[in-house]
């Protein structure tokens, strides 16, 4: 299989982008790997890149993005950083992956059974370790399913998930809101936004549908989902304050 050209790049959607990636992880959950030459591929690709998507996803070593969606050198972006949080230089790669070279699709995946998580579950506090939970705290103290004080922390599976899901949805509105160049990229179409969940046990990346933000309409609605959410932070701040 060719590396991606700007011809190539240029005809897909971000769906179609989606449906590439769901198509890949299938195979990598099916153990079906597309027949690769990588060399032919790096050859290809010496003088420019084309690639349809950009992931942000966690530095855990289970979650290569290559690997489970199972593409090819010049396919993707691939951002890591540990708990997929969003900070100035990750905005400024995605908006570089999109408005500079082209890609369709952002994707945020966040992963079950993240150590990230777990340690801002557990309100970890180790040198430059805490200022990056920090950025995961918001969607501790917006998980209000949980009411049980004694069951807020890692050892409680649901929690964890519960806050690994809500991480990658305030991930998703993050985007949005701290980019102008990205909001108007999908106003007009260029790009979308999705956020997703890989499964360790299994292999398979379940994608969040009511994530997807493609159109103005999208992004209206996804503000009202921030409100909504900064609104149960608060509340659920104040809870925690008062126990």
């Amino acid at each position: 299989m060719k590396a991606h050209s700007i011809e190539t790049q240029a005809s897909i959607t971000p769906s179609k982008a989606l449906t590439f990636l769901k198509e890949g992880n299938l195979r990598f959950i099916n153990n079906l790997k597309v027949n690769r030459d990588l060399l032919q591929q790096a050859n290809e690709t010496r003088d420019g890149q084309w690639p349809f998507a950009v992931i942000l996803s966690c530095i855990d070593s289970r979650t290569s993005t290559e690997l489970i969606f199972d593409q090819g050198l010049g396919d993707i972006f691939s951002i890591r950083i540990a708990g997929n949080v969003i900070n100035t230089d990750i905005m400024g790669s995605l908006e570089f992956a999109c408005k500079v070279a082209g890609s369709k699709l952002i994707v945020v995946l966040g992963h079950t059974n993240c150590g990230a998580i777990k340690g801002a579950c557990d309100h970890v506090e180790m040198g430059n370790l805490t200022e990056l939970l920090s950025k995961i705290q918001p969607a501790v103290y917006q998980e209000t399913k949980t009411t049980d004080p004694n069951m807020r922390n890692s050892s409680n599976k649901k929690f964890v998930e519960n806050v690994t899901k809500l991480n990658v949805r305030r991930s998703v509105k993050t985007i949005l809101n701290r980019s102008y160049i990205l909001e108007q990229m999908v106003e007009s179409g260029d790009i979308a936004i999705i956020g997703a969940m890989h499964n360790l046990d299994s292999g398979m990346v379940e994608f969040m549908d009511d994530t997807w933000v493609s159109s103005k309409k999208e992004i209206e609605s996804n503000v009202s989902f921030s409100e909504n959410s900064e609104k149960a932070e608060k509340s659920a701040k104040a809870v925690a304050a008062s126990q």
